[in-house]
């Protein structure tokens, strides 16, 4: 008993660490600055989220400033409030123009910078940073270039584009990926438009459902009429033979 009380405390203790130690390298590869959700569709709106981590064990995170991509600016870009922060929205011109819904926008925000009013993001604390976003361009994907600041002065650069295919590099800036609207939203080929071997088809099997019914149907009548000939056979046989 002592042996297996042994074995048993053991292998728990081997499976803490090494739970403890996937868990570690997993929170440290993932402890950066990201948007979610990752994913959206060109041309259409969202509400995304920038999710700051503080990575400091003495310092508070106070402001995140995050640049949207020159490349790809957005006609409509608006913050919601986030209790303890205060939010600056700074633009700039674009040429040409962005059509948002017939309207020809010449500014685009360029950068949105948020200040901690008390006392940030604390260590082993996150906190997002929900904007609403759209038309959504017509591009591969945007990239997010971010600066978190900490309260000792430290500035965590998340600026580094990262490469598909290629490892993670050690200071990633945040990528929402967009992908083309669904073909399916186009219009669709009539169902009239068949090939005349597909219609060959369909009158064949129409012949066949035809021939079949009237199988059934002959095969009911056959069955009628000999149930109604055994009954008139029995009525016969019952009647009396009437005397001379």
């Amino acid at each position: 008993m002592i042996r297996l009380r042994r074995t048993a405390t053991a292998a728990a203790l081997t499976v803490t660490v090494v739970a403890t130690a996937v868990l570690g390298l997993a929170g440290a590869a993932s402890a950066h600055v990201t948007v979610n959700p990752k994913e959206a569709t060109q041309g259409g709106y969202g509400r995304f989220a920038f999710r700051v981590p503080n990575e400091s064990d003495t310092a508070s995170t106070t402001k995140v400033e995050v640049n949207l991509p020159e490349n790809a600016p957005v006609g409509s870009v608006s913050t919601m409030p986030v209790p303890g922060w205060t939010v600056a929205v700074q633009k700039r011109k674009v040429d040409p123009p962005i059509d948002v819904h017939g309207s020809q926008l010449t500014e685009a925000v360029s950068k949105l910078t948020w200040t901690a009013t008390a006392g940030g993001v604390k260590p082993g604390e996150f906190q997002e940073f929900p904007v609403s976003m759209g038309p959504l361009p017509q591009v591969d994907r945007m990239v997010f270039k971010v600066l978190q600041t900490y309260s000792d002065g430290n500035v965590s650069r998340w600026i580094e584009e990262p490469t598909p295919g290629a490892e993670e590099p050690e200071d990633p800036a945040p990528v929402l990926t967009l992908t083309a609207a669904s073909a399916s939203a186009g219009p669709s080929a009539p169902a009239a438009s068949a090939p005349p071997a597909a219609r060959a088809d369909d009158d064949e099997e129409d012949a066949d459902s035809a021939a079949i019914a009237l199988g059934v149907a002959g095969l009911v009548a056959g069955l009628a009429g000999l149930v109604l000939g055994g009954l008139a056979f029995r009525r016969t046989r019952r009647e009396p033979t009437p005397r001379a």
